[in-house]
């Protein structure tokens, strides 16, 4: 009855951590979060600093409001925005806008950008072999030069391959490896300029994202305040 009481213990204690939102970098009121990303040479092109402000607690949901500036590896401001990101029982719920490149985030006006919030799930007791949900955000902007423009990112068959543990400037964290496929589709005057590609990510459930890699280079945490 002991071993009984003693499983049942843990088997809640377990289920408990996995509905905690608290823990997730982005949902820690004054948290910075720098991202360092770099090309796929290995050369460093730009730095993604994450300010996670008004970070608020409805029962078992979290929502945060975080503001992002990417710089370039000479340390010029190129792009800056405000995002949301929310947790609902342990499910971290990242705004598509997040995903949205640097170069197209530079091409936008200020101000001018018109989309519906869309949020692409991390559960945190996800398994090896899991399927988990598409994402799908469109978003229509007038750039710089006046002209109508949009941009369509797809993230579909997102797959759990496996488990890693995953070091980085930052720390080690033993993370889910989640494979994907990636669809941007920007549009100027109608024109459509596709570009799709394969993305792997490392995600620690209870803290976040650690590393994303595509052939085009790699983006991962170097520091966290």
């Amino acid at each position: 009855m002991r071993l009984i009481t003693i499983f049942i213990f843990f088997l809640l204690s377990g289920n408990l951590f996995s509905q905690d939102c608290s823990n997730y970098y982005f949902l820690q009121n004054n948290k910075t979060v720098e991202m360092t990303i770099s090309n796929k040479n290995g050369k460093e092109s730009g730095k993604m600093t994450y300010v996670v402000l008004d970070s608020k607690k409805i029962g078992s949901s979290i929502t945060a409001t975080i503001n992002s500036e990417f710089v370039d590896a000479k340390g010029k401001t190129i792009t800056k925005a405000t995002n949301n990101v929310k947790c609902e029982n342990g499910v971290m719920q990242m705004d598509m806008k997040t995903f949205i490149p640097p170069a197209q985030m530079e091409q936008m006006k200020p101000g001018e950008a018109k989309a519906t919030d869309v949020y692409l799930e991390y559960p945190a007791n996800m398994n090896i072999g899991d399927q988990l949900k598409d994402g799908q955000f469109n978003m229509d902007y007038e750039s710089g030069s006046g002209l109508k423009s949009s941009i369509e990112i797809s993230i579909t068959e997102r797959k759990v391959e496996g488990k890693e543990s995953v070091t980085t400037p930052a720390g080690t964290w033993e993370c889910y490896k989640i494979s994907a496929n990636n669809k941007i589709v920007s549009k100027v005057a109608g024109i459509g300029f596709p570009i799709k590609m394969d993305v792997v990510e490392w995600f620690a459930p209870g803290f976040g994202i650690v590393k994303t890699e595509s052939k085009t280079g790699k983006t991962e945490i170097t520091s966290i305040k």
